[in-house]
């Protein structure tokens, strides 16, 4: 049984590395522990979603943080400052499309940056996050 639960949280921190700075490939494990089938979906799935979306609130915490030291734009990265741009230009429906290699965490951050209000921005994240390991659930059924 701690065999099974060691790769559940291996599942879950895979999850929120991957939504943070750090690169990661959550989408791998998941689809290696579906095909495994020692899992029920829904709790993979579960366990993906929150841990992604965990990740990714703390980026945009991060955010946040980074707004209260370093008030001026110009002193973010030119990735950030990109998805500070658009975050600005879309508004907060954008972090929806947080999941998206690359650009996705910078969205995260710049939604932070921006002080955009914590509950819609969390819910949209979770929103596309949980589209996007369900895309990956199906396929590797």
């Amino acid at each position: 049984m701690s065999d099974l639960m060691s790769g559940a949280w291996g599942l879950f921190l895979s999850a929120f590395i991957s939504s943070t700075i750090a690169p990661g490939g959550s989408e791998v494990v998941l689809a290696y522990m579906v095909s495994q089938g020692q899992y029920p979906i829904g709790y993979l799935l579960t366990l993906a979603v929150v841990g992604n979306t965990l990740g990714a609130m703390t980026t945009w915490w991060l955010g946040c943080l980074a707004a209260k030291k370093y008030p001026v734009a110009s002193l973010l990265p030119e990735k950030n400052q990109k998805a500070l741009r658009v975050v600005q230009e879309k508004g907060l429906w954008i972090l929806f499309f947080s999941w998206l290699p690359i650009v996705g965490d910078a969205f995260c951050f710049a939604g932070g940056w921006l002080k955009l209000p914590m509950i819609p921005a969390c819910l949209l994240i979770f929103a596309g996050k949980l589209s996007r390991y369900i895309v990956v659930v199906w396929a590797f059924l």
